[in-house]
């Protein structure tokens, strides 16, 4: 059976949540907000190890807050770099001498603090079975295509419209070698790693999840995630 792994992505500056710190530093009674994430992520008991990609700005406060708080499960903290691609490719990179062609990496970017452990579960047994998968949360409003001008062009069948969330998951080998030897400048027109396996002929299994898929992006976002955290989010902590 293959081992699994995480990447925590948390290379990003957050300049559109328009802080001081990335929001990932944010702190959350005593502790910054990835540390519980990490907590969360390393009490998966079928989860081999953790990789976390940070800002190389702030790798040595990562390390600190890591050993104080969370240091089960975590092999590596290493920089990210220029553009996401760059920050994933360094994360596979240390993975090079720990894991097998066949084992399963998964992506949990920092920006969804919520981890679901039955939907991370099932995104790894996807990826064994069909080579990549993706947790996501199905649509239940009516969906619209809107034009430049802000008007409706059209209705979306909502079956078909998904909303991505973490983790995405696929196996070692494929992934890293898509990233091995893709051309930078393609690499920088994705969005998310989801959309390089697409590019790259890899089918995605969806795997639906419940939870509230909030991602932290604006300060709106984060007065949301501050009134649940407790109660929700964190609530084993």
């Amino acid at each position: 059976m293959s081992r699994k792994y995480i990447l925590l992505m948390m290379g990003g500056i957050g300049s559109r949540y328009g802080a001081e710190l990335p929001k990932q530093f944010t702190d959350i009674d005593g502790r910054p907000l990835f540390s519980y994430i990490i907590n969360k992520l390393s009490k998966l008991d079928f989860i081999s190890g953790i990789v976390v990609v940070v800002n190389p700005a702030f790798l040595k406060q990562t390390c600190d807050w890591t050993e104080k708080f969370c240091p089960n499960k975590v092999l590596k903290i290493v920089p990210g770099g220029d553009t996401r691609s760059d920050s994933v490719f360094n994360g596979l990179k240390a993975l090079q001498n720990i894991a097998n062609p066949d084992d399963v990496v998964l992506m949990h970017d920092a920006t969804h603090p919520y981890v679901d452990r039955e939907g991370t579960k099932r995104v790894a047994e996807m990826v064994e079975q069909y080579g990549s998968a993706t947790l996501a949360s199905l649509n239940y409003d009516t969906t619209y295509m809107m034009d430049d001008d802000c008007n409706i062009v059209r209705v979306i069948p909502r079956r078909n419209v998904i909303a991505g969330a973490s983790p995405e998951g696929f196996r070692y080998k494929q992934i890293y070698d898509i990233y091995a030897n893709t051309p930078k400048e393609d690499m920088e027109k994705m969005t998310s790693v989801g959309a390089i396996a697409l590019a790259h002929h890899i089918p995605m299994k969806v795997v639906p999840t419940s939870v509230l898929n909030l991602k932290i992006t604006y300060p709106e976002d984060m007065k949301l995630f501050m009134k649940l955290h407790k109660t929700y989010f964190f609530d084993e902590e």
